[in-house]
């Protein structure tokens, strides 16, 4: 949902981005059912979603790595060599990025950031908390599927005004 989404908002506002989605577990499994009919009510067709499993080659060939929880990120960064400078959850680049402000016109996203990252530690990353994790709906009803796709809207629209200079959400029309 969460690349579906933020897919929707970079077109949307008319940034050229390659998105994609890997996680921990087996690759080639399809996107839950439940996933699928509430992205569908967005309008957004993830019905040929197969999963990817992360790999050092995948991290390294990829500019920015967001986990939807520290648990992903610390594994991108300890197991497959993600660099931690270019490597956050979804809700704390989104909190960090409105802390110092939406990326400059001219300013190259490398160094916004950096920006974002400053006086960040790998021991920030320890543990479960709610400020940086987005839950998981996999085998919970299809009201927590809507519920978390909100959220993941509003951070990928967040997110994306923060890239475009802009703090202002894009619309809900994909």
């Amino acid at each position: 949902m969460g690349e579906a989404l933020l897919r929707a908002h970079l077109r949307a506002s008319g940034i050229p981005a390659t998105v994609g989605s890997a996680g921990l577990l087996q690759g080639g499994v399809p996107a839950t059912r439940e996933a699928v009919d509430e992205m569908a009510a967005w309008g957004l067709d993830i019905s040929g979603h197969r999963s990817r499993r992360l790999s050092r080659e995948l991290v390294a060939s990829t500019p920015l790595v967001i986990g939807m929880a520290r648990r992903h990120v610390r594994e991108a960064v300890v197991t497959y060599g993600a660099r931690i400078e270019r490597t956050f959850t979804l809700k704390e680049l989104v909190r960090r990025g409105e802390k110092v402000g939406p990326r400059g016109t001219r300013e190259p996203v490398s160094s916004w950031l950096a920006r974002v990252g400053v006086g960040r530690v790998v021991s920030d990353l320890m543990g479960e908390d709610e400020n940086d994790d987005v839950a998981d709906p996999i085998g919970r009803p299809p009201a927590v599927y809507e519920a978390t796709a909100v959220e993941l809207d509003d951070l990928t629209s967040r997110f994306v005004g923060l890239l475009v200079g802009s703090t202002v959400p894009a619309p809900r029309s994909y």
